[in-house]
């Protein structure tokens, strides 16, 4: 156990040596006194968060794509989702609901996604998903739609989605 601590200790000492070494670069480089010429409503002090937000994230998306929306007990009961379409969802119910409604009108869906991050509000201290990915969807008829998606999604105390928002737009030409 002492050995284990003593790793602890001496891993977390680099970790900090490293951080100081390059605040004292970005100080030297003046990059510590940047202007932006918008200033956050929210915040622009954020680190990688919790990897563990990310699974439950992730998990949902699954569980959207396999039509399995008991499988997961993530979202908290005060929770508020603002979809692409310009509709909100109030209330874990009614955001169980609502989901198990639209995707029981489709035949299949399938998720790719291209990237995602946690990421901590270090002013707020508030946990956060961010995500970018492809949603296709077919209907009964056959036909297929496919949008490109980015969701912010954050998290409460007790760890439970309470906020998501998503933007979506027809993917663009590849060529």
């Amino acid at each position: 156990m002492c050995a284990l601590a003593l790793v602890f200790v001496c891993k977390e000492s680099v970790a900090q040596k490293k951080m100081k070494a390059e605040r004292a670069s970005m100080k030297e480089k003046g990059m510590d006194k940047i202007s932006y010429p918008y200033t956050a409503m929210y915040s622009s002090d954020f680190k990688i968060g919790n990897s563990m937000d990310s699974k439950k994230i992730l998990d949902l998306w699954k569980d959207w794509d396999d039509n399995a929306f008991d499988r997961h007990d993530y979202f908290a009961d005060t929770a508020v989702m603002y979809l692409s379409d310009g509709m909100v969802v109030k209330g874990k119910d009614s955001i169980s609901a609502g989901a198990m409604r639209y995707r029981g009108s489709l035949s299949s869906a399938k998720s790719t996604l291209e990237a995602w991050v946690p990421l901590k509000s270090v002013d707020k201290d508030q946990n956060w998903v961010a995500l970018w990915g492809a949603e296709t969807d077919t209907w009964p008829d056959g036909k297929t739609e496919t949008r490109d998606i980015h969701e912010i999604w954050r998290f409460n105390k007790d760890g439970k989605v309470d906020f998501m928002k998503q933007f979506a737009a027809k993917p663009a030409e590849m060529q």
